[in-house]
């Protein structure tokens, strides 16, 4: 269940919970992985190919793993993701850029009694670090990282683990996702599934069961829609 409009136009809060990626999503984040991994790649005199953005985004764990191995010509995927991670961890330590209508749509979902959870492949304490220095830390009833689950996206493991933490049923959650991976995991999870896209472009195979939308912005004006739909 979810919401009903009285005849007198308030909102009848019944039940229902969002979830949210957090790279690409909350934060202007993929950009800098993604600057990141390209050094990385030229110091080892590796120029990656444009697909690598399509297949890494969204990933984590050992399928990223395997995604780095097979574009850096090694088998040290592992060390590879620690080392960026670790960047990345140093470089946002000074700076959060949130993204547009971020703030608005948890405020609007505090405003609505909405339960909220961030699903974020990227470790705890990255997820973590960047909701404290963007004042976020308050914000969510919830946070499941990437090294919590055994799969992670395209898999449906983390979101369901998030609707489990906040204590909603999955057919009555909405991810709010950047990537097609993590679009992919929100339907396999039975999720409503809203896209905010960021580096890459929905799939064609996945329109006709999404919303999508230019930013967080419109997606917090059209909340109550998306949540009728």
């Amino acid at each position: 269940m979810w919401y009903a409009m009285t005849n007198k136009g308030k909102v009848e809060i019944m039940a229902g919970g969002c979830i949210f990626d957090m790279d690409g999503l909350l934060f202007d984040t993929e950009r800098i992985f993604q600057n990141y991994w390209r050094a990385i790649a030229a110091e080892r005199g590796i120029v990656l190919a444009d697909s690598f953005i399509t297949e890494i985004t969204g990933t984590s764990g050992e399928m990223m793993n395997r995604i780095l191995e097979k574009y850096y010509h090694t088998e040290a995927g592992g060390e590879i993701q620690k080392d960026c991670k670790e960047r990345v961890l140093r470089h946002l330590d000074k700076n959060i850029p949130v993204k547009t209508g971020a703030v608005e749509i948890l405020g609007r979902c505090s405003m609505l009694g909405i339960k909220t959870a961030v699903a974020s492949s990227s470790p705890l304490r990255q997820i973590e670090n960047n909701l404290k220095n963007a004042g976020m830390e308050n914000c969510f009833d919830a946070i499941v990282s990437g090294d919590e689950v055994e799969k992670g996206k395209p898999a449906p493991d983390i979101f369901l683990l998030a609707a489990k933490r906040i204590g909603v049923l999955p057919e009555d959650c909405i991810v709010f996702e950047d990537s097609p991976h993590g679009i992919e995991g929100a339907l396999r999870a039975e999720m409503k599934a809203v896209m905010i896209p960021d580096l890459l472009p929905p799939r064609e195979e996945h329109k006709r069961w999404i919303d999508v939308y230019n930013n967080l912005q419109e997606a917090a004006e059209k909340l109550l829609q998306i949540i009728r739909c």
